[in-house]
């Protein structure tokens, strides 16, 4: 008898020996899992970054598509001086080169972007009627080069032979094509025609400063 119950308690030790090794390999290997499934997760740096790269990107489409509505994008894209062959009170280099509200679309990127501590450059880009390339890009803004994380969104303005400079020398473009004492960054690109005078596409470029 002695025998029989000395062999049972040898069994039953065993197998509780057994399910504690069981259940120790399955909490290490659930820690294991839990580790690897939480190493990537989605505020990772790349997820991050490429969250607001798309935050960005919208928020600059809206704004274009807002101005170019209101017309206040076409507005900005006059606000030139043909007299000095420059954005009207640009300096020297004939574009802004900081954050400012030279006009309504200008003072809503700076409203917008600026106190958000994004940095933007604007550039236009229009169909060049002679010389290659055949599209030449101009500064409206140039705050600086843009980081690796830059973004662009783009809208295209259509110009007609009427549209007329909102700087200081408010003459139409027309005007401005045949005085030669006159100068606009795009020419007339299609001078047989008084409907189109140019497309122009105003890309924003930004970036977090």
């Amino acid at each position: 008898m002695n025998r029989k119950h000395e062999t049972v308690d040898t069994d039953r030790g065993q197998a509780h020996t057994v399910e504690a090794f069981i259940a120790a390999l399955l909490l290490v290997s659930g820690l294991l899992f839990a580790m690897q499934a939480t190493a990537v997760t989605p505020l990772s740096a790349s997820t991050s970054n490429q969250h607001i790269e798309n935050q960005q990107r919208a928020l600059t489409g809206d704004l274009l598509s807002t101005a170019a509505e209101d017309g206040s994008l076409q507005e900005a894209i006059l606000y030139w001086n043909a007299s000095r062959g420059a954005f009207q009170d640009s300096p020297e280099s004939g574009y802004y080169t900081d954050s400012g509200s030279q006009n309504a679309f200008l003072s809503r990127l700076n409203d917008t972007l600026a106190e958000r501590r994004i940095a933007y450059n604007v550039r236009l880009r229009v169909h060049n009627t002679t010389g290659t390339p055949s599209r030449r890009t101009v500064s409206m803004v140039e705050m600086g080069r843009p980081s690796d994380n830059a973004v662009t969104a783009s809208r295209t303005v259509t110009l007609a032979d009427s549209a007329t400079l909102t700087g200081s020398d408010p003459q139409s473009l027309s005007a401005v094509a045949s005085d030669s004492d006159a100068s606009f960054y795009a020419p007339d690109a299609d001078p047989g025609s008084e409907l189109l005078y140019n497309r122009v596409e105003v890309r924003v470029t930004t970036w977090r400063m």
